[in-house]
């Protein structure tokens, strides 16, 4: 049997029978996952649901040509590491060890990620004891010996008006040896509050897991839906959906062109980006009359339309907002203080993007093609393709360039798509959720791939949903970074990559 054969395929956005999914043997399951990574498939989406006697568990792999690959299999007592062969899977793991309470042998670096408490199960998972507690930024740090190392201990107490997050270098005077990246801590609970839903309350819970990916996570859960209810939004709300992630994406992008060139000194930019990104999200408040699209997503369609004097009046906006920010990046790219600060700064290479598995512009300014509207596309993008912006250094540089770049597409691709609006309602009702199935959601949101798994029960209700935000994926990317770099290039690295800590702590 190859190793695809395992794999049951879907598109997506589509949903399948849990029934219809065979569960393999733990140790052919693992050893696909390592096989299959080698082939070019990498891991969207890796979680157990914890069940009386052990834990069931499920891969997810985004491959070519627009697949989707689901297979699962069964734990119980200990699960074997494969993070040595396929480092992808590093946080997956301990994850799972974390959630549902299956230590994992051979791992690495064995700890939590987020400090959940559901405690019983956890404590004998990392070998406490019954009545001692487990606290925040428990476990070692990774220490680098020698009399002229020493540590700088960063967060999670920050100086703004910033969430919670530890970074502890390594450092042998101002060459940084090591960095270690330390999350959780102020877990929301998100992922259980979703079990038994949907609910009411499901989709404000979606549109704050990062509020700054309000639409980015909100179309991939009423992707969800539309997939267990089998039906399909009308064409205008499919236009609607992409023009506000379009939107989403320019406002984001624009304030990381502005606060790059804040970290570097350089005020013009800074100044101006700060302004147009306020443009962009008043655009997103012209749709739904929230600027960050509260309100406008949902499962069925969106619950504004867009009639022809407000879709002239966004591409009278947008074009306004291109002359702007042309102009403000083009003072950037013409500053040699400010190349020479981008230039070879917190530089990744592709090889090392692959092994962890990144996304994103993060991935694709390693050289790596890489983009869930290409790669899998969804919605209006089944139809209308932008190119992907690649940039092969994997420096700021090419971090910043990403940006632009698709800055330049996404108005592009918005002003099209405004021009041509279908016509027609942009609602329709969403039926029941199917029962005992499994729908995958994958969404290119600005930060890169927005990943959405639901399994449901017997009666329709969510028995798993998983959310795997695109930082998940790209916070070791940002550790890489300064491997060997200057400490005080953190503040510039760190914004080149922009992560979100509440998409990561949910």
């Amino acid at each position: 049997m190859s190793n695809d054969s395992m794999l049951n395929i879907l598109a997506n956005g589509e949903s399948i029978p849990v029934k219809d999914v065979p569960e393999t043997a733990l140790e052919v399951f693992l050893q696909g996952i390592v096989d299959l990574t080698g082939m070019g498939w990498r891991i969207a989406s890796y979680f157990g649901v914890p069940e009386r006697e052990g834990v069931d568990l499920w891969c997810i792999l985004a491959g070519s040509l627009g697949r989707l690959g689901v297979f699962r299999s069964w734990v119980e007592g200990r699960l074997p590491s494969i993070t040595p062969v396929c480092p992808e899977a590093h946080l997956f793991e301990r994850e799972i060890a974390e959630q549902c309470g299956i230590p994992v042998d051979d791992h690495p670096w064995f700890k939590p990620v987020r400090y959940q408490r559901s405690l019983d199960r956890a404590r004998d998972a990392w070998g406490r004891g019954k009545d001692e507690p487990i606290p925040p930024g428990v476990g070692d740090f990774y220490r680098v010996g020698g009399e002229e190392v020493h540590e700088v201990a960063v967060g999670p107490v920050h100086a703004g008006i910033i969430e919670p997050g530890h970074f502890r270098f390594q450092c042998h005077g101002e060459t940084v040896f090591h960095l270690e990246i330390a999350l959780g801590y102020q877990h929301r609970g998100i992922e259980r509050a979703l079990v038994n839903g949907p609910q009411a309350a499901s989709m404000a819970q979606m549109e704050t897991i990062a509020g700054d990916t309000t639409i980015g996570h909100a179309t991939a859960y009423a992707m969800i839906r539309e997939g267990l209810a089998g039906m399909a939004p009308p064409p205008q709300a499919e236009a609607i959906r992409a023009v506000a992630l379009e939107l989403e994406r320019l406002a984001n992008h624009c304030g990381d062109m502005g606060a790059l060139a804040g970290d570097v000194g350089f005020l013009p930019t800074m100044s101006f980006c700060g302004r147009i990104r306020g443009d962009f999200l008043n655009m997103t408040a012209l749709l739904c009359g929230s600027r960050f699209g509260r309100g406008l997503v949902r499962p069925g369609g969106t619950y504004f339309g867009c009639e022809p004097g407000q879709a002239a009046e966004l591409a009278r906006r947008l074009e306004e907002a291109r002359r702007d920010y042309g102009g403000a990046v083009e003072l950037l790219w013409d500053s040699p203080s400010v190349m020479a600060r981008f230039e070879k700064t917190g530089r990744v290479g592709s090889d090392d993007a692959l092994a962890l598995g990144l996304v994103g512009p993060a991935a694709r300014a390693c050289g790596i093609v890489r983009d869930v509207r290409h790669d899998h596309p969804f919605g209006l993008y089944r139809s209308f393709h932008p190119p992907v912006c690649v940039e092969p250094e994997g420096d700021v540089l090419a971090r910043a360039l990403v940006r632009w770049k698709e800055s330049q597409v996404s108005m592009e691709f918005s002003l099209d798509r405004l021009g041509s609006l279908p016509g027609g309602d942009s609602m329709a009702v969403c039926g029941k959720v199917g029962k005992g199935r499994l729908a995958v959601a994958l969404v290119e949101g600005w930060r890169g791939e927005v990943c959405h798994v639901a399994i449901t029960d017997g009666a329709g209700k969510f028995l798993r949903y998983k959310v795997t935000d695109p930082s998940f994926h790209n916070w070791s990317g940002l550790a890489m970074a300064l491997r060997g770099g200057q400490i005080s290039d953190f503040p510039v690295c760190n914004k080149s990559f922009n992560l979100s800590y509440s998409g990561f702590d949910l």
